[in-house]
């Protein structure tokens, strides 16, 4: 990997983990608990609830990424970084521009 695509994913990382935090933050505000005293109609309650566990669920998810984005961001200097973990061959320029935080190479992601 180039020094200039480096720097081009150390943006993309950071522009990630700036648009994740902000995520994060609105998603957190969606899962508030819902008070029984909450004046839904039973079906409307519901369907909060439901999607209260839908945002949660997303909310997990970017949690997740986020720590990996962050790692990247950490290791992007290091001379194996861009290097799959499994075959040790790089890992393709698009791959990691679509997602910076892989760790594998294509071929050995759908392997898993």
């Amino acid at each position: 990997m180039t020094t200039e695509e480096k720097k081009r994913l150390k943006t993309k990382i950071e522009d990630e983990i700036i648009h994740l935090k902000k995520q994060i933050t609105e998603l957190e505000a969606k899962t508030q608990p819902i008070t029984p005293d909450c004046s839904l109609g039973r079906l409307t309650r519901l369907e909060a609830m439901g999607e209260q566990h839908v945002n949660n669920k997303i909310l997990d998810e970017a949690k997740l990424r986020l720590t990996r984005l962050q790692n990247a961001l950490q290791h992007i200097e290091h001379p194996m970084f861009g290097i799959c973990i499994e075959c040790e061959e790089p890992i393709g320029i698009a791959r990691m521009e679509i997602r910076p935080e892989s760790m594998r190479c294509v071929k050995c992601a759908s392997e898993c």
